[in-house]
């Protein structure tokens, strides 16, 4: 009987305060929207981070017939300076620092070039004779790049020491400032939705307050009176984070790895199941905010 009590109360609340119900659905879904998109956006910058720092490796850049760099002044590199380089690389002194070592000579690099860059403009007016030869050196931890560079750095025969990490952490540091933003922008949000439903919730309130004085008068508990109000606001933040699932799921499958992964292959992107994998948190924070503002807003405002 109190359950069905507690239903038809719900029912009868939700019709006659629809707007406002749709406008907490509204909001809830916005604000857990962009908070899955920064937990989405995290979880790329980990996946990325897995994959690229995995592949990192420090190029050595021999001079060639046309560089103009301080090291370069005796021409191209020789073969004399290139077994040199072979044999530091392998000395006892680097061996705890380098795990791998990969000559890519000017076809090589051409080759590389062009998978890179397709039938560009760019790519039809460069030649392999115009292409840099390099030692691809793969380190046991990419951080330990400055090692490398002091050896090589500025030796005859070298062009450049350049660390792929040096770019990727440019490009980590670019994602990890758009999640944040996301992050502060949900925030943002998710406070509107707590003063929303708070709102809500008093205004639905006041305009029961005879029912909920009858009731009172009758001996129900402060808690069997309150908790109609608290559902209600629980359902709606439900829908909403109902919502914000759908649409988090459904720019994973069809943007992210649809579209976007089709188009950029040389990236990992996060998958339908990382989306799936932070839905039950959008259901328990939206859950979680309804749920307490409810109660705090009834705890102050509802008199009984």
């Amino acid at each position: 009987m109190r359950l069905q009590f507690i239903l038809d109360e719900i029912s009868v609340a939700l019709r006659r305060n629809l707007a406002m119900a749709i406008s907490v659905v509204l909001v809830t879904l916005v604000s857990l929207f962009l908070l899955g998109m920064g937990f989405l956006a995290q979880r790329q910058v980990q996946v990325m981070k897995t994959y690229w720092y995995d592949r990192v490796q420090v190029s050595i850049f021999l001079c060639g017939t046309d560089s103009t760099a301080a090291s370069c002044a005796g021409g191209a590199a020789s073969e004399a300076q290139k077994d040199e380089i072979r044999t530091d690389l392998a000395s006892p002194q680097l061996a705890p620092y380098v795990e791998r070592v990969y000559f890519e000579d000017k076809q090589e690099a051409y080759k590389h070039f062009k998978e890179q860059l397709g039938d560009s403009v760019l790519s039809d007016n460069v030649t392999a004779d115009q292409m840099p030869e390099s030692f691809r050196v793969k380190l046991k931890n990419p951080e330990q790049y400055e090692i490398v560079a002091q050896v090589f750095a500025d030796r005859p025969g070298v062009e450049s020491v350049e660390d792929q990490n040096q770019i990727l952490d440019r490009l980590f540091a670019l994602l990890n400032r758009l999640k944040l933003y996301s992050w502060c922008l949900a925030a943002v949000t998710l406070l509107c939705s707590v003063l929303l439903v708070s709102t809500t919730i008093r205004l639905t309130a006041y305009t029961r307050r005879r029912e909920t004085g009858i009731m009172r008068l009758v001996g129900a508990s402060n808690f069997f009176i309150q908790l109609p109000f608290i559902l209600e606001s629980m359902i709606a933040a439900a829908v909403g984070a109902l919502l914000a699932s759908g649409a988090l799921v459904a720019i994973t499958h069809f943007e992210i790895q649809g579209r976007l992964s089709r188009s950029l292959r040389f990236v990992n992107y996060v998958g339908t199941g990382d989306a799936v994998m932070i839905v039950p948190w959008l259901f328990l924070i939206g859950l979680g905010i309804a749920g307490v503002s409810s109660f705090l807003a009834l705890s102050r405002y509802l008199k009984v």
